[in-house]
């Protein structure tokens, strides 16, 4: 509702941005670029040393440029955001997440197109098909730093305890929950306070039943959430949690809560994006024993199901965007396309993450769970984009909602399917109207 209402005031004309900047100008002139980003020191300690590597050297070659940084945890991030953009006050430089959550801020004109960032070889130095997913109507709207995919880590010490080898197959997934469950482990680590959690695994579980474009047609609001095999999928969820497969109280607990058990091995499974791979490889805070104690598996097959295991759930992680409004716009731009590549040449081996530009893995040393999740990228035949991500901003909060209700029995699977068709088309009406109202001089 708070974006909503900053469009609404955007596309009025009100909410103008007002704050201490000294605006733009070439030469000596001083000029302050307020940054805000969500790699806090403690919860991303190899990204926020990166962040701060290049923007100590941007100013270092600028030094008529100060870039001031906020910082904020993932959730805190994205409630801020809302926030903020209501009352148009987004910060020069920011991070935004593509596809549907983009489209609203493009929509009120609240964040500025970055075609032009990208002349000079940069826009060949992405990974195929990362820019695109940050393309409204034919232009560029942020840059992306990550590209994504979801595995599932697991711990190689309590799998050779129990006898446990990597499932390709559904089927044999479930035994290992069983064998876990009755043998006083937590199978699964789940923190679904976050709710995004948990809809990776309704993802996943859509994908291996009901096959990618099913559940892609659902999202897009051509296809419907009531599909058997997206109810199926719902089903199985609720059957994992029967099974005790998550830990206990994980509705109520947070991602960043379980991610440490399951690193202390308090919990044999963890379903996670790529962007947890440094505490796995690189951070040097984690014990190396507990690193080298990690493996991952691809999200098992499903007999009968549409879906492949080359099938991942995943895709650009987040972007660098630049505000529409800002007073020191050109200068934010030089830094986003500065920062772009230091990230793509620093990233790699400074955070262990999986940058959105290529990696050539040939002139550097990698752990080598870096270097298979990274092959995994690179020979993935189709990658699925977080649902939350994907549907529009009030679809987007139903999911996340809806997730977190199937998750705790609070729904049936058919409710939690009608519940997302009935959002979708409220959306779907929703910007019909906008686009009558705009077609018509509102």
């Amino acid at each position: 509702m708070a974006l909503a209402v900053g469009l609404a005031l955007v596309a009025s004309g009100c909410g103008k941005k007002t704050n201490d900047h000294v605006p733009y100008a070439a030469g000596d002139e001083k000029v302050t670029i307020n940054m805000m980003h969500l790699w806090p020191g403690a919860g991303a300690p190899g990204q926020h040393q990166v962040v701060n590597e290049i923007i100590a050297e941007y100013q270092a070659e600028n030094p008529n440029v100060t870039i001031k940084q906020e910082v904020l945890d993932n959730e805190r991030y994205k409630a801020k955001i809302k926030v903020i953009s209501a009352v148009n006050e987004l910060p020069d430089v920011g991070m935004t997440w593509a596809a549907g959550y983009l489209q609203p801020f493009v929509e009120g004109r609240l964040f500025t197109p970055l075609d032009e960032v990208l002349q000079n070889g940069l826009k060949d130095s992405f990974v195929a098909g990362t820019l695109e997913a940050y393309t409204v109507d034919d232009h560029i709207y942020a840059l992306p730093l990550e590209f994504n995919i979801a595995p599932i880590y697991y711990n190689k010490k309590i799998f050779a305890q129990y006898g446990l080898q990597i499932p390709t197959t559904y089927d044999e997934f479930l035994q290992i929950v069983r064998t876990l469950a009755a043998n006083g482990v937590e199978p699964i680590a789940l923190g679904n306070k976050d709710r995004w959690t948990g809809s990776l695994w309704y993802m996943y579980l859509a994908d291996r039943i009901a096959g990618a474009q099913t559940l892609a047609d659902a999202i897009q609001g051509t296809g419907s959430f009531t599909d058997s095999g997206l109810v199926e999928a719902a089903k199985r969820v609720q059957d994992l949690v029967d099974m005790n497969a998550f830990n206990k109280g994980f509705n109520g607990l947070s991602n960043d809560e379980v991610k440490v058990d399951f690193a202390l091995g308090g919990a044999a499974m963890y379903l996670i994006g790529t962007w947890e791979l440094p505490n796995y490889t690189t951070n040097q805070d984690v014990q190396q024993s507990l690193r080298d104690n990690i493996g991952f598996f691809k999200f098992p097959t499903i007999d009968g199901g549409k879906s492949h295991i080359d099938s991942w759930v995943g895709g650009p992680g987040v972007g660098l965007f630049v505000a529409e409004n800002s007073p020191v716009k050109e200068e934010a731009k030089k830094f986003v396309s500065y920062f772009v590549k230091r990230w793509g040449e620093e990233s790699v081996t400074g955070a262990g993450v999986i940058p959105a530009t290529k990696v050539n893995t040939s002139q550097v040393e990698l752990p080598q769970l870096y270097v298979d999740l990274l092959d995994e990228v690179n020979s993935a035949t189709r990658f699925t984009l977080f649902a939350d991500v994907q549907m529009a901003s009030n679809a987007a909060e139903v999911h996340l909602n809806e997730i977190q209700a199937l998750f705790g029995k609070e729904i049936t699977p058919n409710e939690f399917a009608q519940a997302h068709n009935a959002a979708i088309l409220t959306d779907k009406d929703a910007a019909k109207t906008l686009a009558a109202e705009g077609a018509g001089g509102e």
